[in-house]
């Protein structure tokens, strides 16, 4: 059965999606049977990996609402191994919508049994918000990565993050961990750079990974062209990070 991590953060901008697209090219490469979750409405992940949401005629909007099941919407990506279920403008509806539904908080687990036992690794790409479609991410995860911003206001955000997840612990999904967070956006020149990595060692209550993603502009080229870092510039300080991720994170789930 598949690992399932989800990539969660609410606050934008910290290289969440970047980070989530870029961890499964690089699991894929390693030899791994990799399946993305876009649950962003934004459908950033979907075309990062180089699929056209737009031409899609069904989305994860239609698992989450019950229109189709998670086979049904799967697609390839160009990278060997790697799937990705899109997203769609359609799933913002779904934050009101899933309101009504029983189980509401499970949609997303519900689906996952179905495709579970076809992958070694599902990485959901979370929204930037703490609402349901998230919480349905957190429910379906085995555990979390955080992707965190070298810069002060990304550290405030974490203590609501961190509440979210132990609410979801109490009332939803005990044996919910998480594995770790990891830098992003790091700015060697930057003294607050290296004081915000020093506050997360001393005071984050999980384990900080070793790899330090850079503020890279290859990185941020990337998705402008539906192109993975690992399709665009393999030999970049960016590409070099998420391979070493990749590497610790295969060490942490133990596959």
């Amino acid at each position: 059965m598949a690992k399932v991590l989800s990539i969660v953060n609410q606050k934008g901008g910290v290289g969440k999606t970047t980070s989530a697209v870029s961890l499964g090219a690089y699991l894929a490469h390693a030899g791994k049977f990799v399946l993305l979750i876009d649950l962003d409405p934004q459908a950033n992940a979907t075309s990062g990996v180089g699929v056209n949401h737009q031409e899609l005629s069904q989305s994860i909007y239609h698992v989450l609402t019950g229109q189709a099941n998670l086979r049904q919407v799967i697609v390839p990506t160009p990278h060997e191994g790697y799937r990705v279920a899109p997203a769609s403008a359609e799933l913002s509806g779904a934050r009101v919508e899933l309101v009504a539904l029983p189980d509401r908080e499970f949609k997303l687990q519900q689906a996952l049994l179905e495709v579970k036992s076809d992958y070694d690794v599902v990485i959901i790409d979370c929204p930037p918000s703490l609402d349901l479609l998230t919480v349905n991410g957190l429910v379906a995860s085995d555990a979390l990565l955080i992707p965190i911003q070298s810069e002060y206001y990304a550290l405030e955000g974490l203590g609501q993050l961190l509440q979210t997840v132990g609410l979801v612990r109490e009332r939803l999904k005990p044996d919910l961990s998480v594995l770790g967070g990891v830098v992003t956006m790091f700015d060697s020149r930057n003294r607050l750079s290296q004081q915000v990595l020093d506050e997360l060692k001393a005071h984050f209550p999980y384990p900080i990974f070793q790899s330090i993603v850079p503020r890279n502009v290859r990185l941020s080229e990337s998705p402008s062209y539906g192109q993975t870092i690992l399709q665009y510039d393999p030999a970049s300080r960016g590409a070099r990070a998420y391979q070493q991720l990749a590497d610790e994170v295969l060490r942490a789930l133990n596959i």
